[in-house]
């Protein structure tokens, strides 16, 4: 990792009307003024450095389909075209696995108009294949809220590999407010790489940060893990309980390739380790589709502070939730698969991923979600 990466930062003065991502004490008093409506005092560790976790309300509703209310109707209008039976939360119930679920959440929103959102599984849901998306009234795509939006919230939840045992209060999805856009462009993230160390090696800057698959094997030859198609459930409040060996089959190779079976799950990791400086934001997108027919994440934000130096880490590398779509692919080594948006924050959080939150996954290398034993 490039020594720069130790600097201390260059915070820009304070400006909270400034464009850019909201940070946690904007987060705070967007919850405290009524933008941010929650059903129930917000629980700490709610509030990141960048986001805010969305709850579980009390019951969920079992659809036949995945579904979009559409700009002309409200989800509740929708329902009754999808549900097939109502599902109470409170004694804790399980999503199973193949099933689409819609869950009201326990917080709603009333943005200002020029405030609009975006919305992300968190990292633990997406390594455990909980494939999560945020949905509005009146809405037209997946994760994304129009500034000025005012209404409910909702999370559709389908478990693609495990079943999962949830209760109300669980936080499986987080949502990130802009005001306005202050997405850095390729010119500006090579700056900020010259001035930071956003990678531990050259950046590959087109559109983003590309990041590649690390498939060199360290100590061993194991190089991911791959969902086992028949297992229990997972409780989601047992957190370093469970035996990876039960629920995975670990991805070796010395050959610096892997095989990707259409429908399979896996976890894999990126070759580079990844910095985002306290007044930065990033979030990984999908490459072009062009270089293979899979998918690469499934929770995308990485906060102010993951792998800086005084946050606590040194780099850490992006864990790869990888599915494999139509035909079976040649992954090799090195192979660029993803990219990492930056956005400027409207002001530097008062709290850091890593340092201050003890955060789950800062300096990590390949690694499974908080629910398994290592």
């Amino acid at each position: 990792m490039s020594s720069n990466l130790a600097s201390p930062t260059k915070s820009p003065k304070s400006n909270p009307s400034a464009p850019g991502v909201i940070p946690a004490q904007g987060i705070s008093a967007m919850l405290a003024d009524g933008r941010i409506i929650a059903a129930a005092p917000p629980v700490p560790g709610q509030i990141q450095p960048a986001s805010l976790d969305l709850r579980l309300g009390v019951e969920a509703f079992r659809v036949r389909a995945s579904f979009l209310p559409g700009a002309r109707a409200t989800l509740a209008e929708r329902l009754a075209d999808f549900e097939m039976h109502r599902i109470d939360l409170r004694d804790g119930a399980v999503l199973e696995k193949g099933c689409v679920y819609v869950v009201p959440l326990m917080e709603s929103l009333a943005l200002p108009a020029g405030v609009s959102a975006v919305a992300n599984a968190k990292s633990s849901t997406g390594r455990l294949d909980l494939f999560t998306r945020l949905i509005t009234d009146r809405g037209a795509e997946f994760d994304r809220i129009a500034a000025g939006y005012h209404g409910p919230l909702y999370a559709e939840i389908s478990p693609r590999s495990f079943s999962a045992l949830v209760r109300p209060g669980m936080r499986l999805n987080q949502i990130r407010f802009r005001q306005g856009s202050a997405v850095l462009d390729d010119d500006a993230l090579a700056a900020l790489d010259a001035d930071e160390g956003l990678v531990d090696g050259e950046a590959h800057i087109a559109g983003g940060l590309g990041f590649s698959v690390d498939l060199e094997p360290r100590d061993d030859d194991l190089v991911g893990y791959r969902a086992k198609p028949h297992t229990g459930l997972i409780d989601l409040d047992r957190i370093g309980y469970y035996d990876p060996a039960d629920f995975w089959e670990p991805v070796r190779t010395r050959a610096g390739r892997v095989i990707l079976d259409p429908g399979a799950f896996y976890i894999l990791v990126s070759r580079e380790a990844v910095h985002v400086p306290p007044d930065y934001a990033a979030e990984m997108a999908p490459y072009l589709a062009m270089v293979g027919e899979f998918r690469v994440h499934y929770a995308g934000f990485f906060d102010p502070g993951f792998g800086h130096a005084a946050a606590g880490g040194a780099g850490a590398r992006g864990v790869l939730e990888v599915r494999c779509h139509e035909a079976p692919f040649a992954l090799d080594h090195g192979q660029i698969v993803g990219r990492l948006v930056y956005e400027r924050m409207a002001e530097r959080p008062e709290i850091l991923y890593g340092r201050d939150l003890g955060s789950n996954y800062q300096g990590q290398g390949l690694k499974l979600s908080k629910h398994f034993r290592t």
